[in-house]
């Protein structure tokens, strides 16, 4: 092993954070619960795991997962791979069995880092997966560890010197971030470590500097205040482990909640307490909750110290913008459109003063909206067109899948853009409206209907709490829209009112067919909208209920009640 020279080939966060921690060594870098490790333990700890996974055999740019809850581990390991010239995976700490077997053999994973609490599911897929060496279990109180894994905590704690691989880092070095598989098999895109770190500085700071340690040390040493962030999304999400990492990029520290589930009691508590200034969710399902805390408790937390929400992966309602900024006017509310294949594609940016929208997106300078034959859309044309990012804000495509990157990366006017699937016109004032992701796109009757422009609209509609749409095939229509909507409390909705309110926003086509009532939206545990479940449900109630027999919508508002 050798010793990190004072500049780097390309950013490279190993680099980059072990050049903090040299500047900062006794500032807080991690929080979870009443654990905190300033900077040097941080640095510390991730050498020491760095250096017994390279004892172990592991080689240049192998693949570590880590099947992790929020918490000051997960972001331990991540660190120690990248010390190591190893690639982080992230694992949704969700999946049983077959799914893991699925990503971690997808992955070319050769070692798991796993809660305790989880370690009946490795024990059930590890003999699935020969190619795992390495098995490393983190404590947290549930039993003990088996025999065929190593003890984290004993790892973390062992002496070690700096560590950096004998092949060295590099900027070309990877991240893998698996996709969360709503609409498909979860897909691994790489993303070069440089490419992220630039993004990051483009958005931060502004300027992109050649990577050395006196730059990072004169960043982190001017900054009077350094962000506090609480990632409330799960770290394994991009939202949570990116935002998490922008922290660490300016010296800041992360703080991580201790419950297993959201609880925006326990998220309200740690603003206070550990003083947050940036707040990443990932909409409403996060937003809300935090919203009816705020409403239920008035005057219990002092959020003074927090200056910004960011919600990515999913966007909060107009209402639910509304009332936390009226608990808190000091406050930014920013909806970041982003995709784990592409960064800061768009920015909604909501304050006390400024009109709150959801859905309008100011694009970024990398940003284009793409029409037929791959030319621009027009502003205020009402063409609809797919969002694409080049630049740094752009990943290098999926891990072992050419077929899928050529699809979803290409070039355009000689330049290489990453196109995740989202949809949106572009405004005559130049922003673009967001209106959804193509893979889960409508085709009925008069055209193609993308559930979260419906979702949207739904959701500023007073009785309803949460909506979920999807297609139901149909032998008149090929598909129709359905609404899955949650209600307050027991409100008996008029089903004509509700499709009229929709078509006083949308076109009467994207209007929804039929309205079946349900106690709640399933969703995953980053916040999206679990999209195969809820089509399953609507599939059994429209089964019920009979689907091909309405073929207008003027026969459909006439009906009394939803479902």
């Amino acid at each position: 092993m050798t010793r990190c020279a004072g500049v780097a080939r390309g950013w490279n966060f190993a680099d980059v954070w072990e050049w903090i921690a040299e500047a900062i060594p006794e500032a807080p870098a991690l929080i979870h619960g009443e654990v905190r490790r300033n900077w040097a333990e941080f640095d510390r700890r991730a050498d020491a795991v760095a250096g017994a996974l390279l004892e172990s055999g592991l080689h240049r740019q192998e693949k570590v997962a880590m099947y992790l809850h929020n918490g000051n581990e997960y972001l331990e390991v991540l660190f120690a791979a990248m010390k190591a010239g190893l690639v982080p995976v992230n694992t949704n700490y969700g999946y049983v069995e077959d799914e893991l077997r699925y990503l971690w053999d997808d992955a070319d994973a050769v070692a798991v880092a796993f809660h305790g609490a989880l370690t009946d599911r490795v024990a059930g897929v590890r003999t699935r997966l020969p190619n795992v060496r390495v098995w490393l279990w983190v404590d947290d109180g549930s039993g003990t560890c088996p025999t065929w894994a190593q003890p984290f905590e004993e790892m973390a704690c062992s002496t070690s010197d700096r560590v950096v691989p004998n092949w060295g880092r590099s900027g070309n070095d990877l991240i893998l971030a698996y996709t969360g598989g709503s609409t498909g098999l979860p897909r691994g895109v790489m993303w070069r470590q440089a490419d992220l770190y630039n993004s990051f500085s483009e958005v931060i700071w502004r300027d992109l500097p050649v990577a050395s340690a006196e730059r990072v040390r004169t960043r982190v040493l001017r900054s009077e205040i350094r962000p506090v962030g609480l990632p409330a999304t799960p770290l394994f999400h991009a939202t949570g482990q990116f935002v998490a990492m922008e922290e660490l990029c300016q010296g800041g520290s992360v703080v991580t909640a201790t419950g297993r589930e959201f609880d925006a009691i326990e998220t309200l508590d740690l603003i206070d307490k550990r003083r947050v200034s940036i707040l990443a969710l990932a909409g409403d399902h996060f937003g809300k909750p935090i919203l009816e805390a705020l409403e239920s408790h008035p005057g219990r937390w002092n959020l003074t110290t927090l200056k910004l929400v960011i919600s990515s992966g999913a966007t909060l309602s107009e209402r639910t913008k509304r009332g936390i900024l009226s608990h808190h006017p000091g406050v930014k509310v920013v909806d970041s459109l982003c995709a784990t294949e592409g960064l800061f594609m768009g920015t909604s940016v909501s304050s006390f003063e400024s009109d709150i929208q959801t859905g309008n997106f100011k694009p970024s300078e990398s940003t284009r909206v793409i029409g037929s034959n791959d030319r621009d859309v027009r502003p205020g044309s009402g063409e609809i067109g797919m969002v694409a990012v080049g630049g740094w804000y752009q990943s290098a495509g999926y891990y072992k899948d050419p077929v899928k990157s050529s699809m979803n990366y290409r070039s355009i006017d000689s330049k290489r853009y990453a196109i995740p699937g989202d949809y949106a016109f572009v405004n005559s004032d130049g922003t673009m409206t967001f209106t959804g992701r193509g893979s889960g796109c409508i085709t009925s009757g008069q055209g193609q209907v993308f559930p979260e422009e419906v979702e949207q609209v739904l959701k500023q509609h007073p009785v309803i709490c949460d909506a979920a749409v999807v297609g139901v095939p149909d032998e008149y229509f090929g598909e129709i829209v359905v609404a899955m909507v949650q209600f307050k409390d027991h409100t008996t909705a008029i089903l004509e009112h509700v499709v009229s309110f929709v078509q006083k926003y949308l076109a009467s086509y994207k209007a929804p067919r039929r309205i079946f009532r349900v106690d709640g939206i399933a969703r995953l545990p980053n916040g999206k909208i679990d999209y195969p479940r809820m089509r399953q449900i609507a599939l059994a109630r429209a089964n019920v209920f009979g689907t091909g027999e309405r073929h207008a919508q003027d026969q459909l508002a006439s009906d009394s009640h939803v479902d």
